[in-house]
């Protein structure tokens, strides 16, 4: 095995074994076959560009090409060109997957499910990227030291991102990788210095000086790169999870005392839910609630709005009560409520850290490592606990106070007000003059909730959108405002804002709006109804649901008039987008406003994203000329080698000179023809025989016949006159020569030989070899001419 292979070896090895880092933090760890595989690709592809041998850049290149194509056809070959060359399809469809990867690492815990693509891209990909790098420095530039940079950013982005107790041996694995890497480099170069012979050049202990330099510098490197390897990670922070997945670890305590809680802004990871092609079922509940349309799983509460996001302020955690929890914060003895039991099963795939449950709780009871949060009544898993196939039972309180019992509450006590009506200075006057104006005659903060709560939902002309970009805290809301669209993370922050504006305490409740009642009697909820709502405080009641988002959830019944003639919507609207079946019609959007249903005779099915474009002048002609002569290229490319072989043949063999001047010329371009002939079926030139030396050994390989070996000859006689008789003698009939020897080279192999020669010719390989010589050729002038620049430049200046 060359030095070449052996160090090719060792880079391929060295990238998988760092990419090792990464396996506990996806399950299960199948992609590490397919990133093998394709790596390995990659690497053999390297391997015969630098046996041709290409310039480096070229190596590269061609490393760079091959990567795409093998992540086309792995992840979007239904969008691409012959299932292989990337178009404009398959750039937004790897656009698409990277986006939802990137959003799925912030949703899921650690590990997260495989079963997304988005995931497997950016693994695979970002494993072939660093195989690359590594590949590049170590072989292409016979530099393994360097390449330890990739494999360190490798190695540490896994350790960032991991917090399990095998850390240690994944550092091992990966650092024994490129410790491997830069022995195969020294021994590479050590072979090529040859034989150290004995005397002065030995150490005491025996061993040849010259071994020592390299292997004391490689020693060094790995070193330092092993203590930044240890350093790093600390730096780097966890990845615990997005929007439906907050917090991580949760707690900071252990099973006892207290400790500490926060959680990142849901906002994004929200939208991705309801955005979802398939809406997977998150839980199952079996619930004894009479009307499962105020059957709202709450995970989380977002109570401090800094003028960026909202989100949950750092709160102390204690261990779960026993028995009963506390009585909910600020509801009274005088308000009815029944305790309800529900059952709630989270799918397999589903690690939540926060525990979804129907609010108020009055009892959990669940096994694992759970805290409590008192002022959000929520559980969180503490050291990586989550809801990853638990079955729980919930006791919740169904609160129901009447209209009359909001609108004569009391104020709100004093630590309430202070904490839960904090406004940035950055919030745009407009939200509070908003504010203002839609509550103008309103005799309390009830009717004045009500009235922000119709003029989002029922007469504020707002639509439900969730392709609507979400700006960034204060600036988002006033561009809802404006526009009016927006889901329903935009409609709940806007109403807490809008209600802390009018003094009113207010935070928002992020979890699953109600599910779709089943056969069985269970509600299916899914990823689709993921939701956003506000949560007013009154004095008496507590923390009450409002619901501004038109089309979800349901309305509740304390804020509807009594009279049935009024305009508000039913109190219960189910969740459009839940139902796991399939509709026997296709439904309206559900951003449809009336108006549009009266002049277009109702809403299409289709997305705007899905719709096709209907200009009368179909499409552009110059875009149907692109795609064709685009689809010519693609079809073209596997035969460009063969094209290429038939016209260089046409040219060679071509009409013979009329002068003495074009003999010359025209022998060694037969000669050429000849010799690249015999390489296509197998025998490649060797430019240190002669040509008579050189014609016995196509004869002797190729096994020709005698006809066939006279022709090969009478070719190399002929070029031996132009070489080196002073004049030439002209050679009749040159041309039926090398047909005659490109015959009898064809009859002595077998079919498939034949084939090769004509599909896949192995003389083509001149066509790099000449780019390569240009390139090299171009970069000695360059490299010639800067000294000339500099001069120029400093007479200049």
């Amino acid at each position: 095995m060359s030095g070449r292979v052996r160090l090719t070896l060792g880079a391929w090895a060295a990238t998988l074994m760092a990419a090792c880092a990464l396996l506990p933090l996806v399950k299960p760890a199948t992609w590490i076959v397919q990133a093998a595989f394709l790596l390995a690709v990659q690497a053999g592809v390297g391997a015969a560009a630098r046996r041709v041998p290409l310039a480096r850049p070229l190596t590269v290149a061609a490393q760079a090409v091959v990567t795409v194509l093998l992540l086309t056809f792995a992840f979007a070959r239904e969008q691409a060109l012959v299932g292989l060359v990337p178009g404009p399809e398959a750039l937004d469809r790897f656009a698409l997957l990277l986006r939802q990867g990137g959003d799925d690492i912030a949703r899921y815990a650690i590990p997260a499910p495989l079963e997304s693509d988005g995931i497997r891209l950016m693994l695979v990909g970002g494993v072939l990227i660093i195989g690359l790098l590594v590949d590049t420095l170590a072989v292409t530039f016979r530099s393994a030291a360097p390449a330890g940079l990739p494999l360190l950013a490798l190695y540490s982005v896994a350790a960032g991102l991991s917090d399990g107790d095998a850390d240690w041996l994944w550092f091992l694995v990966a650092a024994g990788g490129y410790l491997m890497l830069l022995l195969a480099e020294g021994r590479d170069r050590l072979s090529q210095w040859g034989r150290v012979f004995g005397g002065s050049s030995r150490t005491a202990g025996g061993e040849p000086s010259g071994v020592l330099a390299p292997v004391r510098t490689g020693r060094r490197i790995g070193v330092v790169a092993l203590g930044i390897a240890l350093v790093v990670p600390l730096g780097l922070p966890a990845m615990n999870g997005g929007l439906l997945d907050s917090v991580g670890t949760g707690a900071g305590g252990g099973a006892g005392g207290g400790g500490t809680i926060s959680a990142v802004n849901p906002l994004v990871s929200l939208r991705d839910s309801l955005n979802v092609d398939e809406d997977r079922q998150v839980l199952s509940v079996k619930t004894k609630m009479a009307d499962v349309s105020d059957l709202y799983l709450r995970i989380v509460s977002l109570d401090d709005f800094d003028g960026t996001t909202w989100k949950p302020s750092r709160r102390s955690i204690t261990a779960v009560p026993d028995g009963t929890f506390p009585t909910p914060i600020g509801l009274g003895p005088d308000v009815k409520r029944t305790e309800v039991d529900s059952t709630i099963t989270a799918a397999g795939w589903y690690a939540q850290d926060w525990l979804p449950m129907p609010y108020p709780p009055s009892g959990v009871d669940i096994k694992g490592n759970w805290r409590y949060e008192p002022l959000g009544m929520t559980l969180v898993g503490d050291h990586g606990q989550n809801t990853r196939g638990l079955t729980y039972q919930v006791k919740s309180l169904d609160v129901q106070p009447t209209a009359e019992q909001l609108a004569t509450a009391g104020p709100p006590p004093a630590s309430i007000e202070r904490d839960f009506t904090k406004l940035p200075d950055s919030l745009p006057a407009v939200v509070g003059r908003t504010a203002r104006q839609v509550t103008a005659g309103a005799g309390n903060p009830y009717d004045r909730a009500v009235k922000l709560q119709d003029w989002f939902a029922v007469n504020g002309g707002f639509e439900y959108d969730t392709q609507v970009q979400v700006g960034s805290g204060s600036e988002g809301i006033a561009r809802f405002l404006r526009d009016k669209q927006g889901f329903c993370v935009h409609f709940s922050f806007a109403m807490a804002a809008m209600a802390r504006s009018l003094g009113i305490p207010a935070r928002v409740a992020v979890g699953f709006a109600p599910g779709s009642p089943q056969a069985d009697g269970s509600v299916s909820v899914g990823l689709r109804d993921a939701h956003a709502w506000p949560e007013l405080y009154f004095e008496g009641v507590g923390w009450t649901r409002f619901e501004p988002t038109p089309n979800r959830g349901s309305l509740p019944p304390y804020t509807l008039p009594e009279d049935s003639g009024s305009s508000v919507p039913d109190a219960a609207r189910p969740t459009e987008t839940s139902s796991a079946a399939p509709s026997a019609t296709p439904s309206a959007s559900e951003s449809c406003t009336p108006e549009q249903k009266k002049l277009d005779g109702g809403c299409g099915a289709e997305s705007p994203q899905a719709a096709l474009p209907t200009d009368d002048d179909g499409p552009r002609w110059y875009a149907m000329v692109g795609w064709a002569l685009a689809g010519l290229a693609v079809l073209a490319l596997p035969l460009a080698p063969m094209l290429w072989r038939k016209r260089t043949r046409a040219v060679r063999l071509g009409a013979h000179g009329r002068g003495e001047a074009d003999e010359a010329p025209h022998t060694l371009a037969l000669w050429q023809e000849l010799t690249d002939t015999a390489w296509d079926f197998g025998i490649p030139p060797d430019e240190s025989l002669t040509p008579r030396k050189a014609a016995a050994r196509i004869v002797r390989l190729g096994e020709l016949e005698a006809t066939a070996a006279a022709s090969v000859h009478r070719v190399a006689n002929a070029v031996e006159q132009v070489l080196y008789a002073p004049r030439p003698r002209p050679v009749p009939g040159l041309t039926q020569d090398v047909r005659r020897a490109a015959a009898g080279l064809s009859a002595a192999v077998g079919r498939g030989a034949r084939l090769r020669a004509v599909l896949v010719p192995r003389s083509t390989v001149r066509v790099l070899w000449a780019v390569s010589a240009w390139w090299s050729g171009l970069r000695a002038r360059v490299l010639a001419a800067r000294p000339t620049w500099r001069k120029a430049s400093g007479q200049q200046g």
